[in-house]
This record gives C-alpha cells, structure tokens and sequence, in this order.
C-alpha cells in the first residue's frame, strides 16, 4: 500500500475520536459501535496486521475498513501533522485491496453493480434521472453561465429532489443563470472512488468531463457536497478543469441582495456542517451566511460545528451501504437530539445525503413535532 507507513507511526493515541475540545465523541463508526477496532486508530492497528500477513480479510474487517464514513474528523484533530493528511488515503487504499481481491462487504458489491448496470445506485432508469425538475421550466444546457448538477441522490430520491427542486426555484428567482442536463446527466462517481473502486471512478469522472467539455461548460453548481468534492479535488488530475460552486455559495449573496419571505416567524435553527463542504473543503460561511439572510430565522451553533461537527453517518458509501447508519447508536439519530437538546427547533441541511439520514432520524427518535430537517433554499423560500 502507499501509505502504508503511517500505519506503523500512529500511537493510537486517540484524539482522533474526538472534537477539539474533547467533549465528546465524533468518530461517525466509533460513537456507534464503542469498539477500538472501530476507531481510526484502531483501524491502523488492524491494517497493520493485515499487511504484515497477521489478519486474514474476513468479513468482520471487511465491516469494520468500511465503516469508516470519510468524515475528516480524525485528519483534523491527529496530533502528527506530518501523515494526518494521509488517513483517509490509507483507508480508502485499503478498500482498493480489498476491492481487487472481490472481499467486500455484500452491500458494497451491490452498488458497484447497480452504477455499471443501471448508471446510478437506485438502479433506475437513466430516462427518470431528470424527472426531478419536472414542472420546473428549467433550460436546458446550452451555455449559460453554470451547468446546474444535481447528483444521484437529489435525483432519486424523493426527499431530496424537494431540495434540489427548491434550489433551483431559489436560483432561478434570483436571476442565476444556469441549464440543466436532465436525462443525460450522469453519476458523478465520488462514492465509487471512496469505497476503493478508482477505476470505474475513473471511468465516471471522464465521461463527465468528456461530456461537459464538450458542452463548454466552464462553472459547475451543485447541490451535493460529495459532487462538488470530486469535481473540485479529483477531476483536474483526469484533465477536468472546471469552476465549481456549492448551491450555497450563490444562494447567499442572491439572498443578500433579494432577500426571501423565509419561514414567516421567529425560528431557532441550527445548521448541520456537511463533511465534504466543511472539513473536506473550508466551507463554513456561505450556508451560515444564506440563513442569516433569511427573514425569522434565529441562527444557533451546535456544540460540534463546523470543523468539530458530527457526521450523519452517511459518508464514505454508508449512505448506501448504511453500515453506520442504523440502530439507536447511529450518529444520525445522535445528531438530532444534540440538536433538540440546544434549543433547535429546525436543523438546517446542505447536502441531499444529510437530509435523508437526518430526517429519517428524527423519526426514528420520534422527534418530528419537535424537531424539522430543511434545506436552506426550503427555509429561504418560506417552506
């Protein structure tokens, strides 16, 4: 493995689990599970093992490499500067192994079928992909200023095309000018890469920027953080150049200088950092910024925000492989009663896959008439 020297200079010390005031836990597989095995450091350990010919793969290290949700939390808060940037690395280095070796968990080896059969992970139809922005009037991609991309989970699943329905209303009224590609959008292939089958996002990122290069589009906005990910960090080494926003990037000076209806009274909102526009990407102001244009709503902070924030479990594939996303433990359903715990009456979301694992949480703690999971545009547009 390439970075296999950081798993020999990990001392396992344990400031990886936590936030930087060590308050609490914010390691998404550990906070589940409470095993050592399920840490960072203690993944180290066991690759370790596994390297030096001490651990056969087995099903149960299968669980527990894959676990891992690629929140970033244990890269911002190692105390080794000189490999903390490298952790994730190994991980993801440890899933390709074991994707060449076809020793990966049942539910892993589903969605790699599902996106080389179907395209996406749904294992829908391309024709419904963009059914989504149905009614919309939106245009067609034809060389406007940006290429609005909306992501596999924004475009099949029902709770978040309402996000990504609302965002584009939120755009559009505002004058942003954008086309969408509909039917012929295709996976952007994050997950695929994060779950350690480079090639085929290799396959995927390309024919992407075949695709868009051949439009001309030169500005990307989406509303998918792990998209955006891949499109800023991973497409250039393939020869993808494009300029990449985040929804809320535009979203909060467009509500600056048009200011929406918002939710018509006076609402505690707390806002739910997603990993890959956070940690993975600085991004803190501009959904903070688009709240705090919006008309009645009262912004609070979480205990774990911004780089301290807790993942929704569904990072690194788990939004589809949902290894850490159920069960009481579930760092979802941990996320919901901090929130209803600080006061928050909605907790506010930038990301489908955040939406989707934090609402299902708040019904699973039978929360729903204490606390509502919105999207920002939802909230800007007085939903």
């Amino acid at each position: 493995m390439e970075y296999a020297e950081i798993l020999h200079r990990c001392f396992r010390c344990g400031y990886c689990k936590l936030p930087s005031d060590y308050s609490d836990l914010s390691c998404p597989s550990y906070l589940k599970y409470r095993f050592e095995t399920f840490s960072p450091g203690g993944r180290m350990w066991l690759l370790r093992g596994w390297l030096d010919g001490q651990l056969q793969t087995s099903p149960r290290l299968q669980e527990i490499i894959y676990s891992c949700a690629a929140c970033g939390n244990c890269v911002e808060h190692c105390n080794f500067p000189k490999f903390k940037d490298h952790i994730l690395d190994a991980f993801i280095a440890a899933r390709g192994l074991m994707v060449e070796e076809g020793q990966v968990p049942p539910t892993v080896r589903d969605y790699f079928k599902a996106i080389q059969q179907s395209g996406n992970p749904y294992k829908a139809p391309q024709s419904a992909r963009g059914n989504w922005a149905k009614g919309l009037d939106l245009a067609a991609y034809a060389g406007q200023e940006y290429l609005f991309y909306a992501g596999d989970v924004a475009s099949y699943d029902e709770r978040a095309q309402m996000m990504a329905r609302a965002a584009v209303t939120a755009l559009k009224e505002r004058g942003v000018d954008f086309g969408v590609l509909g039917a012929s959008e295709l996976a952007d292939g994050n997950e695929t890469r994060v779950l350690g089958e480079r090639m085929l996002f290799e396959v995927l990122a390309q024919a992407n920027i075949e695709q868009w290069q051949g439009l001309g589009v030169q500005k990307i906005v989406t509303v998918d953080p792990h998209a955006y990910h891949a499109i800023r960090n991973h497409y250039p080494a393939l020869g993808g150049q494009f300029e990449v926003f985040h929804y809320s990037q535009l979203l909060a000076p467009a509500l600056k200088a048009q200011p929406p209806a918002g939710p018509g009274r006076a609402v505690r909102v707390a806002f739910h950092d997603p990993c890959y526009l956070g940690r993975h990407n600085g991004e803190f102001k501009a959904p903070r910024k688009a709240l705090q244009a919006t008309p009645g709503v009262e912004l609070i902070e979480l205990p774990r925000a911004r780089k301290n924030a807790l993942c929704c479990g569904g990072g690194g594939g788990n939004f589809f492989t949902d290894i850490v996303g159920a069960g009481p433990g579930a760092p979802a359903r941990e996320r919901v009663r901090e929130a209803v715990a600080n006061g928050a009456e909605v907790l506010a979301v930038a990301c489908p896959n955040c939406l989707k694992m934090l609402s299902d949480a708040v019904k699973a703690e039978n929360l729903d008439e204490r606390l509502a999971v919105k999207d920002l545009a939802e909230l800007a547009l007085g939903r």
